[in-house]
């Protein structure tokens, strides 16, 4: 065992002499906010998909936020898709946020940011991925320079009707 001193990006850039500016995706940038409901119904089938927000490739995931109703045995997973007009609306990563999440008991903005990747093992938005734009926590190479959707798929059908919803949190990428 060893006693160490680790710094983050931000505090390493503050230290080094001359300073290094950090962008402000990481240090100092602005909470943002995006939302969206959805009403669920008794007979949306496995593979619905909620579309609930865009995020553009170039912002900066800080939390996702899960409210719903309790809807009888629907679970389902959060991830990103191409918006409609791209790719016609194609899965970039189905369960990116969470995987198999129970939307059947009531819950007010459970943080479900890393819920697919609590042991940040690689893959979907993991601890390691907090201070990346989205784009490179989706492992691309160059930023594409589009928005994209957060939706949920259902995993499970819902056989009971009800309100669900996300709250992003984000920092801009301008």
């Amino acid at each position: 065992m060893a006693v160490v001193t680790t710094k983050s990006t931000a505090v390493t850039n503050g230290d080094a002499f001359p300073q290094t500016l950090t962008s402000q995706k990481i240090d100092g940038g602005r909470l943002r906010e995006r939302v969206g409901f959805v009403e669920a119904t008794a007979t949306d089938s496995i593979a619905s998909i909620y579309r609930l927000m865009r995020i553009k490739s170039g912002d900066r995931v800080s939390r996702l936020l899960l409210s719903c109703d309790a809807i009888t045995t629907a679970v389902g997973d959060i991830g990103i898709y191409d918006i409609s007009s791209v790719n016609a609306g194609a899965v970039v990563d189905v369960d990116f946020f969470a995987s198999a999440q129970a939307l059947t008991a009531a819950l007010v903005n459970v943080d479900v940011t890393h819920e697919a990747d609590p042991a940040d093992a690689g893959a979907g938005f993991g601890l390691a991925d907090v201070e990346k734009p989205l784009w490179q926590a989706l492992g691309l190479a160059a930023d594409p320079g589009k928005q994209y959707d957060i939706a949920i798929t259902l995993t499970a059908a819902a056989t009971g009707a009800g309100t669900v919803g996300l709250r992003l949190q984000y920092v801009d990428g301008n």
